[in-house]
């Protein structure tokens, strides 16, 4: 998983810098694609966060594909969904299972970031281990972005 690389960036580096390096990845948050753009997010909103989060969970030939929409006007949320977006790119689901809920001591930001943006982004690891590890069913995912490939 590249995520455990890109997590080992910020070890040992001092809150100020953390965060600047958080928001240099906001630069990096590749457009969803067009198909999605058109349709309506719903089902898709990270409710836990204050910033619009749209995140769409695929899983296709067991291997998880993440694509996100979050504003420019937010680069601290905007590079943290990058950075898991380009980190757990092609992971299994049972490896999104095992990561962490909080990333944030990871990252050097548990005493840096206000409790809110805190939860808003345990929220979006968990949004993210909850739609890469649910059942497979249509039925179930209807409405969710969610794709089983083959």
């Amino acid at each position: 998983m590249k995520l455990d690389e890109l997590l080992a960036e910020f070890t040992g580096v001092d809150p100020e810098e953390a965060l600047e390096m958080l928001i240099d990845f906001s630069d990096s948050l590749p457009p969803v694609s067009p198909g999605r753009a058109a349709r309506d997010s719903q089902g898709c909103r990270v409710q836990e966060c204050q910033t619009p989060v749209d995140l769409w969970v695929d899983v296709i030939d067991g291997k998880v594909h993440l694509e996100a929409s979050v504003p420019e006007k937010s680069p601290t949320v905007r590079g943290f969904v990058s950075m898991l977006v380009a980190g757990l790119a092609d992971s299994t689901p049972e490896e999104i299972r095992k990561l962490p809920d909080d990333l944030l001591p990871q990252l050097g930001l548990a005493e840096t970031l206000g409790m809110t943006r805190q939860r808003g982004f345990r929220g979006i690891v968990a949004f993210i281990k909850r739609e890469a590890t649910a059942p497979t069913d249509p039925a179930v995912r209807k409405g969710t972005g969610f794709f089983q490939g083959k």
